[in-house]
């Protein structure tokens, strides 16, 4: 027999009472262990992220370790002619050096946002987004004189084959993460230039975008070091 449920009395008005209390807990932007839900949730996204860059650089390890074919020299492929003089890597120690200084930018707009100075605030994560469009546009350039030179991601004139396709996926992957993070830093910023968190006073969504941003930032090190230096 099934057990009985309360309809009426004590018992039944606990119940309900309790019911009520985790509705309203886990439906609200209240907090869960001492964080809010959208901070949790973007650790949430950010850590599945991290499985996802630690298996593409994993792997990447893996072919470059095993690979029986001549891996090619980075300071070779991605060195630039200036005046007849080749710069090793001088274009990806000028995305880094952007790349880096943006999450200088979004820190301080993450503690302009605190003071409650909205257009400050709008101001600096504007310029990090100008940055990250900026390592978006420079990585395009280094994509288009790659393939101009003949590398596709199923082949590779300077070496392995598998070259060119780890590196159009690793890179492709993390300028697609900045290119939606530079999207969603001024979606962030202009409603903090409305005035829209005016209103609740609560400007944590501005942390959590810096989150993200730091994020791409840190996964571009690991690329960095282990694309082009090793």
């Amino acid at each position: 027999m099934s057990a009985p449920i309360l309809t009426s009395g004590p018992g039944a008005s606990t119940a309900m009472a309790g019911w009520r209390q985790l509705v309203a807990d886990w439906s609200s932007d209240r907090q869960a262990f001492q964080v809010s839900w959208g901070k949790a949730m973007m650790w949430i996204f950010l850590l599945s992220d991290t499985f996802i860059f630690s298996c593409f650089l994993t792997g990447y390890m893996t072919v470059r370790l095993t690979t029986t074919a001549a891996w090619p020299n980075p300071s070779e492929v991605f060195s630039l002619n200036i005046g007849g003089t080749d710069m090793p890597l001088l274009l990806i120690a000028i995305m880094t050096f952007v790349l880096i200084s943006s999450s200088g930018t979004m820190a301080m707009a993450v503690n302009y946002a605190y003071r409650r100075n909205r257009v400050t605030t709008a101001i600096l994560m504007l310029a990090t987004a100008i940055l990250g469009a900026s390592f978006v546009g420079m990585q395009a350039f280094e994509w288009s004189k790659l393939i101009a030179e003949g590398v596709r991601p199923w082949g590779n004139p300077m070496g392995a084959a598998q070259f060119g396709s780890t590196f159009f996926m690793i890179t492709g992957f993390h300028g697609l993460h900045v290119s939606a993070g530079v999207i969603y830093l001024l979606i962030v910023a202009s409603r903090v230039l409305r005035g829209r968190y005016e209103k609740t006073g609560n400007y944590q969504i501005v942390e959590i975008a810096g989150l993200y941003w730091h994020f791409v930032d840190l996964v571009w090190v690991f690329i960095f070091a282990l694309f082009y230096l090793w």
